[in-house]
């Protein structure tokens, strides 16, 4: 088991950028802030991984998920394999070759997008790709995460290390020192339409390495580019023939805030099905229906996956015990709970979807033009973030359904026709206290704005680029509102839990699980459990800190059954 806390961030949000890191911030810097550290494969299906001190080689292999995570998040340092150095040389090579050719080249010799026939003289091409990297560092808005711009450095110099770009091998060695030095360059919130790639957020990158605009040095302090590489002993970058393309033709953006998504829903599943087991026991529901043997009738692995876990959270439960067998006069529960591991299982094979399709992103070279293996300088349509946008979409979806559950089940057990015996809203004196009557209409809120969210970005093409660029992803944008749900999720799942510990406690003498108590002791924590009204924020966000940053989830794995 873990010891090293899978927080949801790294840094703050910035003048009101989608964030989802919540109060696990301190938990993200407690789990390691800036040193070599890499998450390890989760194979548990928890969203929890263990860490290791190796650094992150980049080569001629697809990056893990895992590694993506522990450079973006937890500062671990990147190398560049050799092997890896000299493709990048050989391809550049032809690179040369045709900017000598008379003759037009597409992004070498010519301008781009619609001023694609333009042929440019030799001598101003470094001044082609300085413009280039000029006009369309052109995003605006509230900044971006600092973990969100550290896995698009990462994922544009996975790109650049493959050999298929045609850049310098100093354009690769200048990303990853840049990286190593905690150089993070200024991106906004509004920009990218998803293709050709994450265009704007990546010439942000782009501008930073030549010495030009502002970045956050290691620090955190907001400083001037050239004088933060100058700093670091790094050089700044002057770009040559197909360099400019090469560094902002890219989902990478998409891309990075998928895995980091991913890594973060997947404890957040985890967290449903505590959640659930609390509600379910709290509320003296049937544990019957989460037999192996009746899911086992609909072989949907994910359902599986969840009804495993409430068994596990459930197992010797005193309160279930209490009411189990013929005395037990409720034939059926309410969907919320009884279908609790149908739809937390819907989205656990949701992520297994779109993990899928971010590692077939991440074994990608994405540019235009590409240099082949044989040695064409092609052009292609692969930046275009279709594959990314709709997963990113489909997860918003899960994530919205998943705390729409969450929110039903902690209106149940606040109502007293319904929660079997609790006072109504979980008061400690009906009619002077209001209890947690407020925090249901908090997590409903949320649950309204996720199903805002949730109508998918990947639909919404607009054209650009004088009717080139005539259909777009919209990619990024999908993955900016899932960032904001993964965190609204986090926050009613809080509620869930906070709801589910106050509903336990009024149980006595009835004591609950194991697992279930040990995540109720851990809520004692931040929480003064049951008793007179009292100010409920502090408790909610200190809850919601546990919930963040995977501690709940492992609290209930360490203390279950299986464990």
């Amino acid at each position: 088991m873990s010891t090293a806390a899978p927080a949801t961030g790294h840094n703050e949000p910035q003048d009101g950028a989608a964030d989802t890191t919540g109060a696990a911030l301190s938990a993200a810097q407690g789990a390691g802030g800036a040193g070599n550290i890499i998450a390890g494969t989760d194979t548990s299906g928890t969203g929890i991984s263990t860490v290791s001190s190796e650094a992150v080689v980049l080569g001629l292999r697809p990056l893990e998920p895992a590694e993506v995570v522990a450079v973006a998040r937890h500062g671990a340092r990147v190398e560049i394999a050799p092997s890896a150095l000299a493709e990048v040389a050989r391809s550049r090579e032809l690179i040369e070759r045709l900017a000598d050719d008379p003759n037009p080249h597409y992004g070498i010799s010519t301008g781009f997008g619609a001023l694609a026939t333009t042929f440019i003289a030799p001598e101003r091409r470094v001044q082609l790709q300085a413009s280039l990297v000029r006009s369309h560092a052109a995003g605006t808005g509230p900044e971006v995460e600092r973990e969100v711009v550290r896995a698009l450095q990462l994922l544009r110099l996975q790109t650049l290390a493959t050999g298929r770009t045609g850049v310098r091998p100093v354009v690769v060695e200048t990303y990853a020192a840049m990286l190593n030095a905690g150089i993070t360059p200024i991106v906004r919130e509004y920009g990218s339409l998803g293709c050709s790639g994450d265009l704007a957020p990546l010439s942000h990158l782009a501008l930073a390495a030549t010495g030009e605009g502002t970045v956050h040095d290691a620090s955190g302090a907001e400083v001037d580019a050239r004088g933060a590489l100058a700093a670091a002993g790094i050089e700044p970058l002057v770009l040559r023939e197909k360099e400019g393309l090469a560094l902002i033709n890219g989902t990478d953006g998409m891309l990075g805030m998928l895995l980091l998504a991913i890594h973060d829903i997947e404890m957040l599943l985890t967290t449903a099905d505590v959640a659930a087991a609390m509600s379910v026991e709290s509320q003296f529901a049937t544990d019957a229906v989460f037999a192996a043997d009746l899911q086992a009738l609909r072989p949907q692995l994910g359902q599986g996956d969840s009804a495993a876990n409430l068994r596990r959270f459930l197992a010797g439960s005193p309160i279930v015990a209490s009411h189990r067998g013929a005395d037990d006069g409720r034939v059926q529960d309410a969907y919320s709970l009884r279908c609790s591991p149908q739809v937390h299982g819907a989205a656990r094979d949701t992520v297994v979807h779109a993990a899928l399709i971010a590692s077939r992103e991440l074994a990608s070279a994405v540019d235009n033009p590409v240099v082949t293996v044989d040695g064409r300088v092609a052009s292609n349509g692969n930046f275009h973030g279709a594959p990314v946008a709709y997963v990113l979409d489909f997860l918003a979806i899960a994530v919205a359904d998943v705390a729409s559950i969450s929110e039903r089940r902690t209106d149940r057990a606040l109502d007293p026709a319904r929660n079997r015996g609790l006072p109504p809203f979980l008061a400690h004196e009906v009619g002077v206290d209001s209890g947690l009557m407020i925090a249901q209409y908090a997590a409903a809120g949320i649950v309204s704005e996720l199903k805002r969210l949730a109508v998918p970005a990947s639909v919404d093409s607009i054209p650009s680029s004088a009717m080139q660029e005539d259909h777009v992803s919209m990619g990024w944008s999908a993955a900016r509102k899932l960032r904001r749900a993964v965190d609204g999720l986090g926050r009613v799942l809080a509620i869930e839990v906070l709801t589910g510990s106050r509903a336990l406690q009024l149980r006595a003498p009835l004591e609950p699980g194991r697992a279930t108590a040990a995540v109720s002791a851990l809520v004692a924590t931040v929480s003064g459990g049951a008793g007179p009204d009292r100010f409920l924020s502090p408790e909610m966000e200190g809850v919601a800190e546990l919930v963040l940053s995977g501690e709940v989830a492992r609290t209930a794995l360490e203390n279950s059954a299986a464990s």
